[in-house]
């Protein structure tokens, strides 16, 4: 029997990729997302499948950990999304193991304002990065990043793993500190996805 977070996500981004087959390009990236609405409405959400990246992050033994609404589906969220965010711990000595499991996926990184960087470690020892691949696109994000009051690295160490029959194991925050990082964000789809967190 499969995992029951990783066959939620399964059953989510078959419905992402059913809700946006029939829908134009836009232009839009993860980067232009809806405050309100999310990624479900940008480009990100056209045959949008994380699994490609989640298998290359394991297969080169990468820690890296699921955030966002990935996460939140992972933990029983009902609202599509479009992108896959990543936490990881900013240590040079794991950076080039993340490159290559982007590489594999033929991912391209972009820095904050869109400007193309090399899918190599040096660039992702920054803040954040942006990656988009064929099949999903996102943030990859270290503790170096401003989070306010939030503790990131505690957010590592509190990681649960969902493990399929096949091997696959998927890290990602859990529940309390993905409430914590929405109501801190504070956008309407934060508020509302927190709110929703906490029922479950």
């Amino acid at each position: 029997m499969i995992d029951e977070p990783l066959e939620r996500l399964r059953a989510a981004a078959r419905r992402t990729r059913e809700l946006a087959l029939h829908r134009a390009s836009t232009g839009l990236g993860h980067q232009d997302a809806d405050d309100d609405i999310g990624t479900i409405g940008t480009d990100g959400a056209l045959g949008f499948d994380p699994f490609p990246l989640l298998e290359a992050l394991h297969h080169h033994g990468v820690r890296a950990v699921v955030i966002g609404q990935v996460a939140g589906i992972m933990h029983g969220s009902t609202e599509p999304t479009g992108d896959l965010d990543l936490l990881w711990d900013g240590a040079p000595a794991h950076a080039p193991a993340l490159a290559a499991a982007l590489t594999s996926v033929d991912a391209r990184l972009s820095d904050e304002a869109g400007d193309p960087l090399p899918t190599h470690p040096d660039s992702l020892l920054r803040p954040k990065v942006q990656f988009t691949s064929p099949a999903a696109g996102g943030d990859c994000c270290t503790p170096a990043l401003p989070w306010g009051d939030l503790r990131p690295r505690e957010f590592l160490d509190h990681a649960v793993t969902a493990v399929d029959p096949g091997g696959l194991e998927v890290h990602y925050v859990c529940r309390e500190d993905l409430i914590r990082m929405r109501r801190a964000i504070g956008r309407p789809k934060d508020l509302r996805r927190a709110a929703e967190l906490r029922e479950l």
